[in-house]
């Protein structure tokens, strides 16, 4: 078989290596091809795997021999779903790979409002501690995430994991989902007590027509002054014109934001230089042994196929 993968780029490097999939056939890896880039060269693949690329009607109608689609992702937004059954091509998913790590990235950003190592590092790093006058000089205010509440929007893995987490800080933990459960140690609560109450407020919940932009200039108004909003989700559940405002004028104290609207970020991008923002480029889910875990299910989902037992179906 030819197994074409499309966007290596975004998931291979020297820790993480695509030889594993050499077991089932040819491989022909592009680093990142354009989407007028991809029908041409999957014409004649059995399996394709890509982890952005858009597979629709236009990118795959020549591609007579495709069968399968294995994604290197949990979302699967960029598959026609119903043009691939028609076509009778399976499409799998990789889900909850990337539970700890997108947690952890939750943390380190709250971290860097509650601790500001980077803030003391920096002061170290000028000289500041050598012309210091006392042993600890308290050059920023930093605080205790114990006894603070954390609202988590979206109850799924990487939310459980996060309330977990915040658990262990000893925080008080609100979460907002559509599906309200008996959880032991987090309060559900409606969407607007969460904002009001939270110290915190962080985003799990999946992009889809009810969440986006689901975080705007009233959702804004409605924290505390002194909160803090971070979104390892999805970019479109925030309405980025509103959450700038609302950095700008001090509606909130902060915000930790690892996705955008549009990635890569835009020469225009509205959140680009906003105060009191750490901006990532989307790596929460790329750790290392992150996308080794992930390429191992990619695996997975193809030996199940071949085997004909297909596992993570998504269409």
């Amino acid at each position: 078989m030819k197994i074409v993968i499309t966007d290596a780029g975004t998931v291979f490097d020297r820790y993480v290596s695509s030889d594993v999939f050499s077991e089932f056939g040819e491989v022909v890896s592009h680093h990142l091809l354009k989407y007028d880039e991809l029908a041409e060269n999957i014409k004649d693949a059995d399996i394709v795997l890509c982890n952005k690329s858009l597979m629709n009607e236009g990118s795959i109608k020549n591609a007579e021999k495709l069968k399968y689609i294995g994604l290197f992702a949990t979302g699967y937004n960029n598959i026609d779903t119903v043009y691939t059954r028609e076509r009778g091509i399976t499409v799998c998913n990789a889900g909850s790979y990337s539970t700890d790590a997108v947690a952890q990235h939750t943390f380190a950003l709250m971290l860097s409002f509650f601790s500001r190592v980077s803030e003391y590092s920096n002061f170290v790093n000028n000289g500041g501690w050598k012309r210091s006058e006392t042993f600890s000089p308290f050059i920023c205010t930093h605080n205790e995430l114990y006894g603070k509440t954390l609202g988590i929007i979206g109850y799924g893995s990487i939310g459980k994991k996060v309330a977990a987490i915040a658990s262990a800080f000893g925080m008080r933990v609100l979460c907002y989902t559509r599906t309200v459960r008996n959880e032991p140690g987090a309060e559900f609560v409606s969407f607007e007590t969460l904002l009001r109450e939270s110290d915190v407020v962080s985003a799990h919940c999946p992009l889809n027509d009810k969440s986006l932009k689901m975080f705007g200039r009233e959702q804004f108004k409605m924290m505390k002054k002194t909160a803090v909003f971070i979104n390892t989700a999805r970019g479109g559940v925030v309405d980025e014109a509103a959450l700038r405002e609302a950095l700008d004028t001090g509606e909130i104290a902060g915000a930790g934001i690892d996705v955008l609207t549009t990635e890569p970020m835009e020469d225009e991008c509205l959140l680009f230089g906003a105060p009191n923002c750490i901006l990532t480029p989307h790596v929460a889910w790329a750790p290392v042994e992150t996308r080794q875990r992930l390429i191992s299910i990619v695996s997975d989902n193809i030996r199940a196929w071949l085997n004909g037992n297909p596992i993570n179906v998504v269409n």
